[in-house]
């Protein structure tokens, strides 16, 4: 039934031009559902795809995973879940049993594939999700507050990755809105001081409305600001936000002795770092890398974004209606005070 029912679907057919079409609506197998889609934002992954620079080789596609809607059907097989009910979702599929599923590594799984990267997504009416990953959610909190738990999961498991904790220094590098939400959750988990890094005044200040100490836009003044914000002796860790290979590079720069780097800005496949190998050994320097919220980061995220532990105000002004998703991406390097861009879609 459902292959003969369409829907309007935003369909990236080539980098740089999306196609908003009468699509089939996805058929759901005895253990998934169809999620009518509410709102949706969009993701940096998003702007790479859009670009021609990540996931070129999955066009045409539909795209998006920052989601959130109502359960439509269920399959026969799903028990756990009705009509009706307001989720969000875990976008990562892995075979559910091997090795790395069973550690919550799920992006290890020789299996893997995402919702919205490497299959059709939520720039859509609906969107098929197996049950298994779909999380029941309040229905009074605001559709643009639910569709933003995959990016704020997204910095839980990045914090819990590296073992953030009270009282350690962080720099953030990069204050968009993934580093943003960074700066709120190191507030979470009692990092100071927060030193924030990046060439925009305005997204600083914002940075700095969300819980910054410290911020600079100055690369060449970023060093002394860190060291004299550490009393002398740098940063506990460094966090990665923007995906620059010179900015990694910088980041062992200002970590101390015993830091620790958080990799989690996504790069080109090609980009590398010259680590300092003698002085990591010495220092017993540390890095780990995070990518995307899985499994009980997602039920965490959620948690925090429904007892209003994010502060979302920037993140939820600049919505577009589906329709025009073209000028949505089209426009964004002129809003740049926009951290977050959503999509209306029911």
């Amino acid at each position: 039934m459902n292959a003969q029912r369409t829907m309007t679907a935003a369909v990236l057919v080539e980098p740089g031009k999306f196609e908003v079409k009468q699509v089939a609506i996805p058929r759901i197998g005895p253990n998934d559902v169809l999620v009518k889609v509410s709102q949706i934002g969009i993701c940096g992954t998003d702007i790479h795809m859009f670009h021609g620079r990540y996931a070129a080789d999955a066009l045409p596609l539909i795209p998006g995973h920052e989601f959130c809607g109502t359960i439509d059907a269920v399959g026969s097989d799903v028990t756990h879940l009705s009509v009706g009910t307001t989720v969000v979702a875990d976008i990562n599929i892995g075979c559910g049993n091997c090795y790395w599923c069973r550690r919550n590594e799920v992006l290890n799984c020789a299996e893997v594939s995402q919702i919205g990267i490497g299959r059709d997504g939520a720039f859509a009416e609906y969107v098929a999700v197996p049950a298994r990953l779909v999380i029941p959610a309040p229905a009074e909190v605001a559709p643009e507050v639910l569709a933003l738990t995959e990016p704020v999961g997204c910095v839980v498991r990045a914090a819990k990755k590296a073992g953030i904790g009270v009282g350690d220094s962080v720099v953030v590098l990069g204050a968009g809105p993934i580093g943003n939400l960074h700066v709120q959750m190191m507030r979470l988990v009692g990092a100071a001081p927060i030193i924030v890094f990046d060439l925009s005044t305005s997204r600083c200040e914002a940075a700095l409305a969300a819980g910054a100490d410290v911020i600079v836009t100055d690369p060449a003044k970023l060093k002394d600001a860190v060291l004299a914000a550490t009393d002398g002796v740098g940063a506990d860790f460094v966090i990665e936000s923007v995906g620059n290979a010179r900015l990694y590079s910088t980041a062992f720069d200002l970590i101390r002795k015993g830091g620790h780097v958080s990799f989690f800005g996504i790069t080109g496949p090609q980009d590398t770092v010259d680590l300092p190998i003698l002085g990591t050994v010495l220092h017993e320097n540390g890095l780990k890398g995070s990518v995307a919220a899985m499994g009980e980061d997602m039920y965490q995220a959620l948690k925090l974004l429904t007892h209003q532990r994010f502060d979302v105000k920037a993140f939820t002004g600049a919505v577009f209606p589906l329709a025009e998703i073209q000028e949505a991406f089209e426009s964004l390097p002129k809003r740049s005070n926009d951290l977050k861009t959503q999509l209306r879609v029911s």
